[in-house]
Protein backbone atom coordinates (compact mmCIF):
# COMPACT_ATOMS: atom_id res chain seq x y z
CA UNK A 1 0.00 0.00 0.00
CA UNK A 2 1.18 3.48 -0.91
CA UNK A 3 1.14 5.87 1.91
CA UNK A 4 0.72 9.32 -0.07
CA UNK A 5 1.50 12.58 2.18
CA UNK A 6 0.40 15.99 0.81
CA UNK A 7 -0.16 19.80 1.80
CA UNK A 8 -3.84 21.15 2.66
CA UNK A 9 -4.49 21.56 -1.17
CA UNK A 10 -3.85 18.03 -2.17
CA UNK A 11 -7.20 16.19 -2.01
CA UNK A 12 -6.91 12.65 -0.30
CA UNK A 13 -5.37 9.58 -1.86
CA UNK A 14 -4.67 6.56 -1.31
CA UNK A 15 -3.70 3.49 -3.58
CA UNK A 16 -3.29 -0.16 -2.59
CA UNK A 17 -2.07 -3.28 -5.15
CA UNK A 18 -3.75 -6.44 -5.02
CA UNK A 19 -2.40 -9.35 -6.25
CA UNK A 20 -5.93 -10.05 -8.31
CA UNK A 21 -7.37 -9.41 -11.81
CA UNK A 22 -9.56 -6.27 -11.83
CA UNK A 23 -12.59 -7.86 -12.35
CA UNK A 24 -12.54 -9.35 -9.20
CA UNK A 25 -11.54 -5.93 -7.28
CA UNK A 26 -14.15 -4.38 -9.09
CA UNK A 27 -16.52 -7.04 -7.84
CA UNK A 28 -15.28 -6.78 -4.56
CA UNK A 29 -16.02 -3.00 -4.13
CA UNK A 30 -19.47 -3.21 -6.60
CA UNK A 31 -21.57 -5.78 -4.75
CA UNK A 32 -23.27 -5.28 -1.34
CA UNK A 33 -22.85 -8.88 -0.49
CA UNK A 34 -18.81 -8.01 -0.54
CA UNK A 35 -19.23 -4.40 0.72
CA UNK A 36 -20.64 -5.58 3.77
CA UNK A 37 -17.37 -7.39 4.52
CA UNK A 38 -15.22 -4.62 4.17
CA UNK A 39 -16.98 -1.09 4.75
CA UNK A 40 -15.62 0.50 8.15
CA UNK A 41 -12.23 0.98 9.54
CA UNK A 42 -10.85 -1.96 11.46
CA UNK A 43 -13.28 -3.51 14.04
CA UNK A 44 -16.26 -1.99 12.76
CA UNK A 45 -19.21 -4.19 10.83
CA UNK A 46 -21.18 -3.13 7.88
CA UNK A 47 -25.27 -4.60 9.09
CA UNK A 48 -26.46 -2.84 6.01
CA UNK A 49 -25.08 -1.53 2.02
CA UNK A 50 -27.97 -0.97 -0.31
CA UNK A 51 -26.55 0.00 -3.64
CA UNK A 52 -28.24 0.80 -6.79
CA UNK A 53 -25.10 0.30 -8.94
CA UNK A 54 -26.13 2.57 -12.00
CA UNK A 55 -25.53 6.33 -13.04
CA UNK A 56 -27.90 8.08 -11.32
CA UNK A 57 -28.32 4.98 -8.67
CA UNK A 58 -28.21 6.20 -4.76
CA UNK A 59 -26.20 4.25 -1.97
CA UNK A 60 -26.48 3.70 1.70
CA UNK A 61 -24.21 1.64 4.02
CA UNK A 62 -24.33 1.15 7.66
CA UNK A 63 -20.68 1.06 9.58
CA UNK A 64 -21.25 -0.25 13.38
CA UNK A 65 -18.72 0.17 15.69
CA UNK A 66 -17.48 -2.11 18.13
CA UNK A 67 -19.77 -0.77 20.76
CA UNK A 68 -22.41 -0.63 18.90
CA UNK A 69 -23.05 2.95 17.27
CA UNK A 70 -24.23 3.54 13.88
CA UNK A 71 -22.77 5.50 11.07
CA UNK A 72 -24.82 6.09 7.69
CA UNK A 73 -23.12 6.66 4.90
CA UNK A 74 -25.31 7.83 1.30
CA UNK A 75 -24.36 8.93 -1.67
CA UNK A 76 -25.47 8.91 -5.78
CA UNK A 77 -23.17 7.44 -8.21
CA UNK A 78 -22.16 10.30 -11.23
CA UNK A 79 -19.84 7.71 -14.03
CA UNK A 80 -19.54 4.42 -14.24
CA UNK A 81 -17.13 3.13 -16.71
CA UNK A 82 -16.82 -0.75 -16.08
CA UNK A 83 -13.64 -2.04 -14.48
CA UNK A 84 -11.96 1.28 -14.58
CA UNK A 85 -13.98 4.28 -13.26
CA UNK A 86 -16.22 5.10 -10.53
CA UNK A 87 -17.18 8.52 -9.57
CA UNK A 88 -19.54 9.22 -6.93
CA UNK A 89 -20.85 11.58 -4.13
CA UNK A 90 -20.56 10.31 -0.41
CA UNK A 91 -21.78 12.02 2.38
CA UNK A 92 -22.71 11.68 5.85
CA UNK A 93 -26.62 10.07 5.97
CA UNK A 94 -29.10 8.93 8.37
CA UNK A 95 -30.37 5.60 8.40
CA UNK A 96 -32.90 6.61 5.68
CA UNK A 97 -30.27 8.06 3.43
CA UNK A 98 -31.03 11.72 4.10
CA UNK A 99 -27.43 13.80 4.28
CA UNK A 100 -26.93 15.13 7.57
CA UNK A 101 -23.25 16.93 8.82
CA UNK A 102 -20.81 15.17 9.86
CA UNK A 103 -20.90 17.14 13.29
CA UNK A 104 -24.09 15.01 14.10
CA UNK A 105 -21.94 11.93 14.31
CA UNK A 106 -18.92 13.97 16.64
CA UNK A 107 -17.42 13.91 13.53
CA UNK A 108 -15.25 17.15 12.15
CA UNK A 109 -14.96 16.41 8.31
CA UNK A 110 -14.46 19.13 5.61
CA UNK A 111 -15.36 18.27 2.63
CA UNK A 112 -14.28 19.87 -0.81
CA UNK A 113 -17.07 22.15 -1.92
CA UNK A 114 -18.43 19.81 -5.13
CA UNK A 115 -16.03 17.27 -5.23
CA UNK A 116 -16.66 13.87 -5.90
CA UNK A 117 -14.64 11.03 -4.84
CA UNK A 118 -13.41 8.78 -7.61
CA UNK A 119 -11.89 5.09 -7.35
CA UNK A 120 -10.00 3.91 -10.22
CA UNK A 121 -9.02 0.14 -11.22
CA UNK A 122 -5.79 -0.35 -12.95
CA UNK A 123 -4.64 -3.57 -14.72
CA UNK A 124 -1.24 -3.78 -14.23
CA UNK A 125 -0.60 -7.07 -15.44
CA UNK A 126 0.39 -10.20 -14.40
CA UNK A 127 -2.90 -10.51 -12.38
CA UNK A 128 -2.46 -7.91 -10.23
CA UNK A 129 -4.79 -4.68 -10.10
CA UNK A 130 -4.25 -1.01 -8.85
CA UNK A 131 -6.92 0.76 -6.63
CA UNK A 132 -6.88 4.49 -6.65
CA UNK A 133 -9.02 6.04 -4.20
CA UNK A 134 -9.45 10.27 -4.27
CA UNK A 135 -12.00 11.21 -1.66
CA UNK A 136 -13.75 14.60 -1.13
CA UNK A 137 -11.66 16.48 1.52
CA UNK A 138 -7.77 17.44 1.60
CA UNK A 139 -5.53 15.80 2.75
CA UNK A 140 -4.60 17.61 5.92
CA UNK A 141 -7.83 17.19 6.78
CA UNK A 142 -8.30 13.72 6.38
CA UNK A 143 -5.10 13.18 9.02
CA UNK A 144 -6.18 15.58 11.11
CA UNK A 145 -9.58 13.52 11.32
CA UNK A 146 -8.21 9.99 10.70
CA UNK A 147 -10.33 9.38 7.60
CA UNK A 148 -6.39 8.90 6.08
CA UNK A 149 -6.00 6.03 8.98
CA UNK A 150 -9.68 4.73 8.28
CA UNK A 151 -9.16 4.23 4.61
CA UNK A 152 -5.99 2.55 4.94
CA UNK A 153 -7.84 -0.18 7.44
CA UNK A 154 -10.47 -0.11 5.36
CA UNK A 155 -8.59 -0.84 2.11
CA UNK A 156 -6.43 -3.79 4.61
CA UNK A 157 -10.03 -5.35 5.30
CA UNK A 158 -11.06 -5.09 1.81
CA UNK A 159 -7.94 -6.80 0.17
CA UNK A 160 -8.92 -9.80 2.90
CA UNK A 161 -12.56 -10.19 0.72
CA UNK A 162 -10.69 -9.87 -2.32
CA UNK A 163 -7.72 -12.95 -1.35
CA UNK A 164 -11.34 -14.65 -0.25
CA UNK A 165 -12.85 -14.11 -4.11
CA UNK A 166 -9.31 -15.06 -5.33
CA UNK A 167 -9.25 -17.97 -3.56
CA UNK A 168 -12.61 -19.25 -4.98
CA UNK A 169 -11.95 -18.14 -8.59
Amino acid sequence: MTRQTGNETERMVVTRVFDAPRKLVWKAWTDPQFVMQWWGPKGFTSPVCRMDFRVGGKFLCCMRTPDGQDFWNGGEYHEIVPYEKIVLSMFFADAEGNKVEAAEYGIEHQAIEDACDVVLFEDLGNGQTKLTFTGNETMESAKDTGQLEGWYEILDKFAGVVAGLVSQA
